[in-house]
């Protein structure tokens, strides 16, 4: 059975398991989203404070060291609020309205900044960031390596307590690659220290792939 690290034998001559590889790494690269809601009475009024705050948003991003190739919008919506009173029609009260960026930050060193300047300029909404590699391809590949050596461990300890010989692979299946990226768990959603530097520690991912391979046996 697949993931549970026993062998079995399936038609004669052949031996199957599963093998893991896991693989440590050091995040390189973070995505935060951030960005500001606010409700006015009328749309303009929104609309102006949104995009003055955005603005001073943008421009903390820039003094942190973001490149504005790595900020993307997100989210940018406008709904109407209305107040409910039993036994009377809705009463239209105002809009929300809603802008929402996602940057990418390459230097981790700069992450507190970001999110400091970020809430220093107005933001009203910061989600937890995420850490992820930027280049998994190198980790992956030793990943791989590791699992089927790990099947291969496998697979000679049940040819000697069965009586067999390993005689050579038939099938390899690739079960899976790096997790999502795991989000920063240090501070809850906007819990975050305005008058002292906030600290970030990125940790570090695994990446893990499982293989099941099929050997030839007699």
């Amino acid at each position: 059975m697949p993931g549970s690290g026993k062998g079995k034998r399936g038609d004669a001559g052949t031996i199957v398991v599963t093998g893991t590889g896991r693989v440590s790494v050091v995040p390189d690269v973070a995505d935060i989203r951030l960005g500001v809601a606010v409700t006015k009475p009328k749309v303009d009024a929104a609309r102006t404070e949104v995009a003055t705050t955005m603005d001073a948003i943008l421009a903390a991003l820039d003094a942190a060291g973001v490149a504005r190739r790595d900020v993307r919008t997100t989210l940018l919506s406008i709904q109407p609020r209305f107040e409910y009173r039993e036994g009377k029609p809705p009463k239209l009260t105002g809009y929300e309205l809603t802008n929402l960026v996602e940057a990418t930050i390459r230097d981790l060193g700069k992450l507190g900044d970001v999110v400091d300047g970020a809430l220093g300029a107005g933001a009203t909404s910061l989600d937890a960031p995420t850490f992820r590699v930027a280049d998994p391809a190198p980790a992956e590949r030793e990943a791989r390596q590791r699992a089927m050596a790990d099947a291969r461990s496998r697979a000679d300890v049940l040819a000697d307590a069965g009586g067999l010989t390993i005689e050579g692979v038939s099938d390899i299946v690739e079960g899976g690659a790096m997790p999502p990226p795991r989000p920063f768990g240090k501070a809850d959603r906007m819990m975050l220290a305005a008058e002292a530097a906030t600290p970030v520690e990125a940790g570090a991912l695994d990446v893990v792939v499982t293989v099941t391979v099929t050997y030839r046996a007699r």
